[in-house]
């Protein structure tokens, strides 16, 4: 989250599957006026995370770990040569990620279909929303 300021008000904010998935949470705004959207990923990203992501302690899997993170590439980290909105493209996995979690960023340059933007003024960030 980006809060604005008095010479620029708007707060900018999002939910973010780029470096990882853990816990579904939800960010909505309290009032704000029109277009105010809720960012969110109230699914269980853990239970559907391909194998090579899982991140597992005992056995159990308890987070989702970026294709960056899992890969080591600049394809999937959108660095070097893909670190612009030209070359750096949704992988398979966005593509996943994106499906279940239509609300949340799922690679770098996903900023048309997940930033919101907003006045106002407090937010309600949830952990583990209901669905």
């Amino acid at each position: 989250m980006t809060l604005g300021t008095s010479v620029s008000p708007l707060h900018f904010y999002d939910v973010s599957l780029v470096d990882g998935f853990n816990l579904p949470v939800s960010m909505a705004p309290v009032g704000g006026g029109i277009g105010c959207g809720v960012a969110a990923c109230v699914v269980d990203l853990n239970i559907c995370c391909p194998s090579m992501l899982e991140e597992r302690i005992g056995g159990k899997v308890v987070g989702c770990k970026s294709a960056c993170l899992a890969m080591q590439s600049a394809k999937y980290c959108c660095t070097g040569s893909y670190g612009n909105p030209q070359t750096c493209k949704p992988t398979l996995f966005s593509h996943l990620f994106k499906a279940i979690c239509p609300k949340a960023y799922s690679y770098a340059f996903d900023d048309s279909s997940s930033l919101n933007k907003c006045r106002a003024s407090r937010y309600v960030i949830t952990f583990c929303p209901p669905k």
